[in-house]
């Protein structure tokens, strides 16, 4: 199978990723930080070891600043949900969001009466800080952004929003699922307030890990409240980081996954990742604008998005032409809406939606000139 649907989730996995969670269920299978014995402390040291990377690797204050969640979508929920808004408060964000900012938004919009400004593409398929500048209001309190939209790729050029967002003292929450892992991240630098990513995409992590990282008090509210192990003898919530926001039981073996997932990335090197990644997506664009018939989507400015190509075959369903290339050539692509309404809309693919294609550190040209092959034929067929 020649799989291109790293934009779900990253497939295969390095080996040490399976022997780290391996590791984790047969030798020190115990709760982390619930109690005092050899394989609890073992359990919790792995997770905190996780924790270290990871503020590390994104430039965070600290790792008690680094929160575990079951994906992206709780962790941008924790963000969203748990932010203090007030009736009338105002988010800037974007057309190219995933639900899993879209549905909390809209979730506020109608139990707080806060508004949402989506903010649209330009004729380049790309949206700039200045959008962000001109639809801030005194009553705006946060931008949430998707650094890199799941459909087009495109990205958005962080740093430079993050200056407005100081200007008018507003909160960046950034949605790095796309990113994390093949974009160098730094939330020091690139000016970022909350960061929040899944561990089974670029970082080559396992399924059921995801991150939020605060670089500050916001005020939020836990979302979940319970057991933490430690402070047990308060009725509410500890003020405490990271246990105020990490109520239960935490995944061990996937967080002992995600950690040698970092360590895999971290070997390859983020730039090569992306260098190699943006090679295979070059590749594909010039190979597969010369067919007639197949449309792609998204910036022509290649170094302006991430490895994620969008297309349509002209007169043929997105979802068939996925279900012709898993059957017929074992080629996996996602075909869809890929939870990305707004981006479609504005597409104006709602109807049929896209087929998605995008590459992760093991794909290989040989892989890209077989799909391209395949295209060839589907189109033909269908003439």
């Amino acid at each position: 199978m020649i799989y291109f649907d790293h934009a779900a989730s990253s497939y295969p996995k390095p080996p040490t990723v399976a022997k780290a969670m391996s590791e984790a269920v047969t030798q020190y299978s115990a709760n982390p930080g619930r109690g005092g014995h050899k394989l609890a402390e073992q359990a919790k040291n792995v997770i905190e070891q996780a924790r270290k990377k990871l503020a590390n690797l994104f430039d965070a204050p600290s790792k008690k600043h680094v929160w575990f969640y079951q994906n992206a979508t709780m962790a941008l929920n924790q963000a969203i949900i748990g932010f203090p808004f007030q009736k009338g408060d105002h988010v800037v964000t974007t057309m190219f969001e995933h639900n899993s900012i879209i549905r909390p938004l809209e979730k506020l919009v109608k139990e707080k009466s806060i508004t949402v400004t989506y903010l649209e593409p330009n004729e380049d398929g790309l949206i700039l800080a200045e959008h962000f500048q001109n639809a801030t209001t005194e009553k705006t309190k946060m931008f949430a952004i998707s650094h890199a939209s799941n459909v087009t790729g495109a990205i958005v050029e962080i740093s430079e929003v993050s200056n407005i967002a100081k200007q008018h003292e507003i909160v960046l929450l950034l949605d790095a699922s796309q990113t994390a892992g093949t974009i160098p991240i730094s939330m020091e630098n690139d000016g970022i307030d909350m960061l929040a990513f899944a561990g089974h995409k670029s970082l080559l992590g396992p399924q059921g890990t995801g991150v939020l990282i605060c670089k500050s008090d916001f005020g939020l509210e836990p979302l979940v409240v319970g057991g933490t192990g430690t402070e047990s003898e308060l009725l509410h919530q500890p003020s405490s980081w990271p246990n105020r926001y990490e109520a239960g039981t935490l995944n061990t073996p996937g967080i002992a996954g995600l950690s040698a997932g970092i360590d895999a990335i971290s070997e390859m090197g983020i730039n090569a990742i992306r260098s190699h990644e943006q090679e295979l997506m070059v590749h594909l664009v010039n190979a597969v604008t010369g067919i007639e018939g197949v449309t792609l989507h998204g910036p022509t400015d290649l170094s302006k998005r991430v490895a994620v190509i969008s297309l349509e075959v002209e007169e043929v369903n997105s979802q068939e032409v996925a279900m012709i290339l898993d059957e017929h050539y074992q080629i996996a692509v996602r075909a869809g809406m890929h939870c990305a309404p707004k981006t479609h809309e504005s597409l104006q693919s709602s109807e049929q939606g896209l087929v998605r294609v995008s590459f992760g550190p093991y794909n290989t040209l040989e892989e890209v000139d077989m799909l391209v092959k395949a295209l060839k034929e589907i189109k033909e067929a269908f003439m």
